[in-house]
């Protein structure tokens, strides 16, 4: 939730002001699944989908986008990136897609993380749209955040590097037969 001090004086959104913060290494991972059709699986694998290779094309989605998340996003700051990955794994019955984000900044990196895994996740599905509309794209969370003031954070734990409690009230993630 924003805090009042966020706002204007007539209740417009600003950008928060992080120029007291200190530059610290932030790191963030975010992860994400594209649920699709056996035979779908069947195409990205043997490499017969008529785009292309899904997966390549899906990595350097997601590093071209989290490189413009402050493009994205508008009360986001730009910040200096000093390392981007981005994997798109082949499951059972779709494809796992994780990005994890490194930057020396005022401000955390969680969203270049998970732009970095919608805008990769998203491509698999234009990729493979014509193979299946039926694609379904679906938890894309932030898995941890390390670095900056609030501490750090492990989704599943509930706890931070603070040992405060984070989400308590959220059940941790199970896996879904991925």
């Amino acid at each position: 939730m924003a805090k009042l001090s966020h706002y204007g004086s007539r209740g417009e959104v600003k950008m928060v002001d992080v120029s007291e913060k200190a530059v610290t290494t932030r790191t963030a991972v975010a992860q994400g699944f594209v649920k699709m059709a056996p035979a779908v699986v069947r195409a990205v694998k043997g490499l017969k989908n008529p785009k292309g290779n899904p997966l390549e094309v899906a990595r350097i989605a997601g590093i071209a986008a989290a490189k413009r998340t402050a493009e994205w996003i508008p009360l986001c700051h730009p910040l200096p990136l000093t390392h981007i990955d981005v994997t798109a794994r082949l499951c059972q019955n779709g494809v796992e897609v994780r990005s994890e984000v490194t930057a020396p900044a005022q401000t955390g990196v969680e969203m270049e993380a998970l732009v970095a895994v919608t805008a990769a996740a998203l491509t698999i599905y234009d990729m493979c749209k014509a193979l299946d509309k039926g694609i379904e794209i679906s938890g894309i969370v932030l898995v941890k955040k390390t670095g900056g003031k609030s501490g750090d954070f492990f989704r599943g734990s509930g706890v931070t590097g603070a040992g405060e409690r984070k989400n308590s009230h959220k059940k941790p993630m199970r896996s879904r037969g991925r």
